[in-house]
């Protein structure tokens, strides 16, 4: 398995995003691996004290834009680090809603993928999701 091609261009900064009813969640993490080719599977540690974490554990289903080395920051640090009671993380930024939540298509983001949730492990603060890459 080559854990390299299928993350190739991206530096390690992802945009993790769920959905649920008429609400979107999203937090930024640099913990998505493939762990397998065939099926194609990625894991993604999330901490629990993001709302994104809770709503993945509720639906089973989630976005990953990658960002290449490209990204700006900026574009994105709302994600990371401000609620989304106080701002609106996605002023700016061009996205489209698919059944699994939000995907954003914008300079630095070089693969957006969905994923399924097989397994949920319990890591204490964080919990690492094993999941099947739909799209």
């Amino acid at each position: 398995m080559d854990n390299s091609a299928f993350f190739k261009l991206s530096y390690g900064l992802f945009v993790v995003t769920a959905h649920e009813g008429d609400k979107d969640n999203g937090c930024i993490t640099n913990t998505v691996v493939q762990q397998t080719v065939t099926p194609n599977r990625i894991s993604v540690t999330i901490n629990k004290n993001n709302l994104t974490h809770d709503m993945i554990l509720r639906t089973g289903v989630f976005n990953v834009s990658v960002l290449s080395e490209n990204a700006r920051f900026d574009t994105f640090k709302h994600w990371g680090f401000q609620s989304g009671k106080n701002v609106d993380k996605t002023l700016g930024i061009s996205f489209y809603r698919l059944e699994n939540g939000v995907i954003y298509i914008v300079d630095g983001v070089n693969a957006v993928i969905s994923a399924k949730v097989e397994q949920a492990i319990d890591l204490g603060t964080h919990t690492l999701f094993l999941a099947e890459v739909t799209d």
